[in-house]
């Protein structure tokens, strides 16, 4: 017996040799650099696929890696799956878009925000203005089947004043910017989505003034995994959702995507249906270098119904003039992005990009009367482009004062064509619709031209700490463009200008620091933006305007804090951002308009976030702003707006939610959220004002084992409002009120099924 207890104990003493992979909870992606830990404090690391190997006489491991809550295991097989939960610490998130690599949201002097996995997952977001209007300073204007415009640090705008992108390269080449640009995600492939509030152009280029949207799309997964899932609401609208990922050696590869429809819904006229489907495949060849590759294409179709007037709205009568009006968006994307680690200092990545992408309208804002009462003029457009692009970016570490160099450059070469075509169209008297529409023979052409677009651009970013906590960073970017424009037709105010080659450049800089200690930080930044002139703006004109990019000036300081063992975390954000050069309407001596930069604006505000967890059951947030955006300097076609408050500005908009998660019914969610929007000036006079409106929204979610049920019940109280109120300052009577209504009350019922390692 003690001879049996002797070896059993030597056995037991014997070192093992493990291997496993760290895998994220959420996302299912592999996790690289994670640390692994014996009680003897040996230690091994996990590789760019996840995968570790350590020999330990160990009972136990514990596993950590930054942005994710440390993980203690009892060693119990040879082979470990190890999944790792995102940490609730906000100061421990990694960042990729603040300076175009991975780095910790402390470090970052930018006012940046994270929706990660998890609340895409809980929320069950149909569009993205469901995401991004929980954040602070943020709110995405729903114009009806994910059509939108957006309001960042700037009014509820269609300007080219937002840059979307995914994984950091842009949605739409520069100059043909559509402020419908975000309905051309695909949110299944998403992993989270970063906001950055304020001018980035040192970094990313024309139109990110008031803000950037970076979707952050989702590798494959470390074991096979996927889900699909299925939803419907008594409005009338359809989904499902699928996803399939799983890594085979060296290759990983996933597939998301979804099929959407709504038919018959509240506004007349007001179908839609969207298809989406994004692979991507990694391959990493060795630790050091990895090859990424994506394909997107969504096909989209809306009855475009407009606006309500002001009687309709009052009636709430939410018939519709229109009976074809229509838009279309087809979009086809392909990105390939090589990645070289040199070593742990040193990394080369060469992205190719390809686009293929047509918005083709039937526009509603285009009809316009004639003499005759039954007959209306219209056009059917076609604005198109593709995009031929190279992006080359290389980081370099140093050890003198923990500085890093991030530098690149990028050459995007995009043909861009406009096609329009004038339309008779029939008005029946009797119901006041417009039944029918015919196309003179031969076609009608309004416009047919053709714009080759280049961009050649080199930027810079510096960081370096001169002593500890403190990070200071510079950046600067150089653009030059060339607008190659190709007229078809006979200049005209409607066919646009003669066929011409414009040329301009521009330098962008940025400057900023950090500041950490024991929790409690803050940052101040100075940063320009600028918004090249658009080729509507330069070319749909009898002559070519001489014009010069937008420009604005942002100063901004911020700050955070984590207290009560990080239970709760603020952060707030005051800025100033001054525009020049804007691009206005300006009347002439002989009565005509011309575009000229001779604008001012100014705008400034504050921004703020609570996030409190007081259990791990219990969840608060708050995120709020304080803004006001005013012109200074604006005479447009003869009115002077110079003084007043900008249309569609609300002061104050928040949005507040509570979150419950009982442990004594696992897998159980429950979560109510509040949206405020204050009152506003529909016009740039401001003679007229909307009070805005609140809504509140139920979720709640089950998930038992791989099943997942859930019930959103959005817009509660079914709140009658207008997501945007505005009225033509210039025009009196009732058609000159429009009314964008907000969604009424929407329940909807998913289920979802799950699969693969937890």
């Amino acid at each position: 017996m003690l001879l049996c207890m002797i070896l059993h104990s030597a056995k037991a003493q014997q070192a093992k040799t493990l291997t496993g992979k760290v895998f994220d909870a959420v996302s299912k992606e592999p996790i690289e650099g994670a640390v692994i830990t014996d009680s003897k404090n040996k230690k091994a690391i996990t590789d760019i696929n996840g995968k570790f190997t350590i020999t330990t006489q160990a009972t136990q491991l514990t596993i950590s890696s930054i942005g994710f809550t440390d993980k203690i295991i009892a060693i119990k097989e040879n082979f470990l799956a190890i999944s790792l939960q995102p940490a609730n610490k906000q100061l421990q998130q990694v960042v990729v878009s603040a300076n175009r690599t991975a780095e910790k949201r402390s470090e970052a002097p930018v006012a940046i925000s994270v929706i990660n996995k998890q609340t895409i997952e809980e929320t069950k977001a149909q569009r993205l203005d469901a995401l991004l209007n929980k954040t602070s300073g943020v709110f995405m204007v729903n114009l009806g089947n994910e059509q939108h415009e957006m309001s960042i640090r700037q009014p509820m705008t269609t300007s080219s004043r937002f840059l979307y992108m995914e994984d950091g390269i842009p949605l739409r080449t520069t100059g043909v910017y559509n402020h419908n640009a975000l309905l051309e995600m695909n949110l299944p492939a998403a992993k989270s989505i970063e906001i950055i509030k304020g001018p980035s152009s040192a970094l990313y280029g024309g139109e990110a003034i008031g803000g950037a949207v970076n979707v952050i799309t989702q590798a494959a997964p470390a074991f096979t995994s996927g889900s699909i899932s299925t939803q419907l609401n008594n409005t009338g609208y359809k989904r499902a959702d699928a996803q399939l990922g799983t890594s085979l050696g060296k290759l990983g590869i996933i597939a998301s995507g979804y099929i959407a429809d709504k038919k018959d819904g509240p506004i007349e006229h007001s179908d839609f249906r969207k298809s989406a489907f994004t692979l991507r495949a990694d391959y990493k060849f060795t630790n050091h270098l990895s090859w990424s590759n994506s394909v997107t294409y969504l096909d989209y179709y809306s009855d475009m119904t407009g606006a309500l007037d002001s009687i309709k709205f009052a009636q709430r009568n939410f018939s519709s003039l229109q009976t074809f009006t229509y838009r279309t968006v087809y979009a086809l994307r392909y990105k390939s992005i090589l990645t070289q680690q040199w070593n742990n200092n040193s990394a080369t990545s060469i992205s190719l990009l390809y686009r293929d992408n047509s918005v083709i309208q039937n526009p509603s804002y285009s009809i316009a009367s004639t003499a005759s009462p039954t007959v209306y003029k219209g056009q059917i457009n076609d604005n198109a482009f593709n995009t031929y692009a190279l992006f080359i970016q290389h980081t370099q570490k140093f050890n003198w004062l923990n500085s890093k160099l991030i530098a690149g450059a990028s050459v995007d070469y995009s043909p861009q064509t406009y096609y329009a075509k004038f339309i008779w169209i029939n008005k029946d008297l009797s119901s006041g619709k417009y039944v029918s529409y015919i196309s003179p023979t031969p076609d009608s052409l309004l416009s047919n031209y053709k714009t080759n677009i280049s961009n050649t651009a080199a930027f810079a970013d510096f960081e370096f700490s001169p002593v500890k906590g403190l990070r200071i960073v510079t950046a600067l970017r150089y653009d030059a463009f060339k607008y190659n424009f190709q007229n078809s037709l006979t200049p005209s105010a409607s066919s646009g200008a003669p066929s011409s080659v414009t040329t301009f450049n521009r330098v962008t800089p940025k400057i900023g620091f950090t500041y950490n200690k024991k929790g409690i930080g803050f940052y101040g930044n100075y940063s320009e933006g600028y918004v090249p002139p658009q080729i509507t703006e330069l070319f749909n004109s009898v002559k070519v305007p001489y014009l010069q990019p937008q420009t604005f000036f942002n100063y901004e300081i911020d700050g955070w804090l984590s207290l009560i063992n990080n239970k709760l975390y603020a952060d707030w954000s005051l800025y100033l951002m001054n525009g020049t050069n804007e691009i206005i309407s300006v009347k002439q001596s002989d009565g005509s308009t011309v575009n000229q930069n001779a604008g001012k604006t100014q705008h400034y505000g504050i921004e703020y976030g609570l996030t409190y967890k007081p259990t791990e059951e219990w969840a608060i947030h708050v995120s709020a702003t304080n803004a006001k955006h005013t012109y200074i300097d604006n005479l447009v076609k003869g009115v002077d707006y110079s003084g007043k408050e900008i249309s569609g500005a609300p002061r104050f908009f928040s949005n507040a939610e509570v979150s419950f998660k009982p442990k004594a019914v696992k897998g159980l969610r429950l979560a109510a959220e509040w949206q405020h929007q204050s009152k506003y000036f529909m016009d740039d006079l401001n003679n007229y004002t909307y009070n805005g409106f609140n809504v509140v929204n139920f979720r709640v979610g089950y998930q038992l084992k791989s099943i997942e049920l859930w019930v959103n019940v959005l817009n509660a109280f079914n709140e009658y409002y207008a997501v945007l109120a505005t009225k033509s300052a210039t025009s009196s009577g009732n058609s000159s009120y429009s009314y964008n209504m907000g969604d009424p009350r929407e329940i909807t019922f998913g289920i979802a099924y799950r699969f693969g390692k937890k």
